[in-house]
């Protein structure tokens, strides 16, 4: 009995895999989904964003007072989340002004940015316009400049109806609320003419501007540059130019940074920033994203301090004022640290934690950040950097069960095809009063991480511990093409998209099988968005999987090619398996839509309704194609759902439904789901 990691010694029962019975419901698991982001501090206050699942997904904005009271600053139905680039990015904003706070934040429902003063008795006041064109207006990465009365964001304009019918610029938005009703009163502060942007980082005479800018085709970890302008006395951002990155260097951060007493200023050139400040990005033109101080790397190692870019105002670094520097740095996996620039020591901080989110901020020498372990879900964890000492401040991880229903999940590192690497996350199945048969072997499902160019983080995840602890091993995989392990690693992926990730996912499961670890009968394959994409392919090309769950995928690369999708990745197709023009036989044999009849085995198909990333018309394009073939299948909609489910009574559906598919394929009996009608 030594397949099931954790089972204390002495009398224990002997059940079928896959039919434990566990406390991790669904329920307890979609009130737990989520985490909290984008910290700040107001003051000495500490400041983030909050899931609320069961008050239909939104996120609140939570301050931790001086004294450790929490409260949510934000009642329902704010929800404080911004849809640039649809997926997102730095929603808020505040400052201590007149003794009081004042709070600037984008609401999801009209995406409209709102200024509210907590406590003054009033309710939130627009402060920006509505459009009635396309997608509208949308902010992201909102700063306050109290001395011009303004907040300067990301603004992101539909000029028409189609997806790619928008441009984004840098503007400044009054704080008196002359916008709310007057576009024209809203000031751009440059239109450099480039399709993406983040937000300025000033330095701290307000004198000078840095941000990062990029092109159709390129993703920003592709490619990106860093402009630098001066900041004029009527607040316009002068002189725009390109000081580091290019069409192949991908620079996912930029700011300016105090001077250490004895630094020698001006190594970036004479007039480039203040003697006093120096410009600090990450760029991976290395093969790792490190940190560069005016262009000379600091802490040169085969590690990332950074990663893609998919919502602006992600943070992997922040400066503090003695000029050190807060990073997130890792291979696979991501630290927090205290990098000296003089020195190059990295000091990481102690604690439980190891994954830290990109999402620091700084004041003074406290560093507040978010992270997590495989024993904790996220946390607000702050550090002071001159003692070390660590610390939970906010959203503290307490387990709703007992841990021993979690499984302990091993790092490994697989033979993939040709002998190449494929990193993997091992979850077995775990249960402290259960054990399977000893001529039984477990089911495995092989999770396929979204992206594709992100990765698989090592956290406690109850969606995960749903399916151990009821005796379902899972196998999170960082297939080729996934962050954290250096370019080279990603490169993979360059065209080969729908090959190498589902070469990857399957040489993980057919080893786990061969290794005495795994059912070899009993694999499944699960995934959302480019995890959908690699799940579905997986079962067209069929031979390893005996089910399949797609969560919200692509499944037609031609209809996303021609306008499809949203304006983002609306050429990253052109990467992934290489431009349409060139290659349309490419576009026609990978796409699951055009495949539908290689499918013989069972699958669940989960969409959002609302979803404009991953339209519902791929999943019913499928679905049409399949119409007079007997495979058993589900399709599950989700009204009020986008790409990706934030409401608890969605998620509990789609888990339930998900185990249901495994209990019928599988033979299992786990007690209290219910069952899931598969057509035909």
């Amino acid at each position: 009995m030594n397949r099931v990691v954790g089972a204390p010694e002495g009398e224990v029962r002997v059940l079928p895999y896959g039919s434990w019975p566990s406390p991790v419901d669904a329920a307890l698991a979609a009130a737990h989904d989520g985490r909290p982001e984008y910290v700040g501090f107001v003051g000495d206050e500490v400041w983030w964003t909050a899931p609320r699942p069961a008050e239909n997904g939104r996120r609140t904005l939570v301050r931790r007072r001086v004294d450790g009271t929490r409260e949510s600053v934000l009642a329902p139905p704010w929800n404080v989340r911004s849809r640039v680039v649809e997926y997102g990015g730095q929603p808020w904003a505040a400052a201590v002004r007149d003794g009081g706070v004042l709070v600037v934040f984008a609401h999801f429902a009209d995406q409209r940015l709102y200024a509210y003063e907590p406590g003054s008795g009033g309710a939130p006041r627009p402060l920006t316009p509505l459009s009635a064109v396309g997608g509208g207006l949308r902010w992201a990465e909102p700063q306050l400049l109290l001395d011009r009365d303004e907040a300067w964001c990301v603004l992101e304009e539909f000029t028409g109806e189609g997806p790619g019918d928008v441009r984004r610029v840098l503007a400044a938005v009054p704080l008196d609320g002359s916008a709310a009703a007057d576009r024209s009163a809203v000031r751009e502060l440059a239109d450099d003419g480039h399709r993406f942007v983040t937000g300025p980082r000033l330095t701290r005479d307000g004198r000078r501007a840095a941000w990062l800018v990029w092109d159709h085709p390129r993703m920003p970890w592709e490619g990106t540059e860093v402009l630098v302008a001066d900041v004029t006395r009527d607040g316009v951002l002068s002189g725009a130019r390109v000081v580091a990155g290019g069409p192949q260097e991908s620079v996912a951060q930029v700011d300016w940074a105090a001077r250490a007493r004895g630094d020698r200023a001006g190594t970036a050139g004479e007039g480039e920033q203040p003697a006093d400040e120096a410009l600090l990005y990450v760029s991976d033109r290395s093969g790792w994203w490190n940190l560069y101080r005016d262009h000379e790397p600091l802490c040169p190692r085969q590690e990332e301090f950074g990663g893609a870019l998919w919502k602006p105002g992600l943070r992997w670094f922040a400066p503090l004022d003695d000029g050190r520097v807060a990073v997130v740095h890792g291979r696979g996996t991501a630290a927090l640290g205290i990098l000296d620039p003089q020195t190059g020591e990295l000091a990481d901080a102690p604690g439980p934690w190891t994954e830290f989110a990109p999402a620091l901020a700084v004041r003074g020498e406290r560093v507040v950040a978010v992270a997590a372990s495989p024993r904790s879900g996220y946390e607000v964890v702050e550090l002071d950097a001159r003692t070390g000492r660590t610390g939970v401040v906010g959203a503290a991880h307490h387990d709703p069960v007992d841990p021993a229903h979690y499984s302990e999940p091993r790092v490994r590192t697989f033979a993939g095809p040709g002998g190449r690497d494929v990193h993997a996350h091992v979850h077995p199945p775990r249960h402290p009063g259960v054990v399977g048969p000893d001529d039984e072997l477990p089911p495995y499902v092989v999770w396929a991480h979204g992206g594709p160019t992100d990765r698989a983080p090592l956290v406690l995840d109850l969606e995960i511990a749903y399916f151990t602890s009821r005796g379902i091993g899972v196998a999170e995989v960082d297939y080729g093409g996934s962050t954290g392990y250096g370019r080279e690693y990603r490169e993979r992926l360059r065209g080969q998209w729908g090959v190498v990730d589902v070469e990857d996912c399957a040489a993980v499961a057919l080893a786990l099988a061969d290794e005495g670890l795994a059912d070899r009968a009993r694999l499944a394959i699960r995934g959302g968005s480019a995890g959908g994409w690699t799940a579905a392919v997986s079962l067209t090309r069929g031979g390893v999987y005996a089910c399949g769950t797609i969560r919200y995928p692509v499944l037609d690369l031609v209809g996303w090619a021609r306008g499809g999708t949203h304006d983002f990745e609306s050429r990253y197709l052109d990467w992934l398996v290489g431009p349409l023009a060139e290659a349309p036989a490419r576009y026609t044999e990978r796409s699951p839509v055009e495949h539908a009849d290689r499918i013989t085995v069972p699958f669940l198909l989960l969409q959002g309704l609302d979803d404009v990333i991953c339209p519902p018309a791929q999943c019913e394009r499928l679905l049409e194609r399949l119409a007079e073939r007997p495979v058993p299948h589900a399709y599950l909609t989700f009204e009020g759902e986008g790409h990706g489910f934030r409401r608890a009574a969605t998620t509990v559906r789609a888990l339930e439904a998900e185990l249901s598919l495994y209990a019928q394929v599988f033979g299992l009996h786990p007690p209290g789901v219910p069952r899931l009608e598969l057509a035909p």
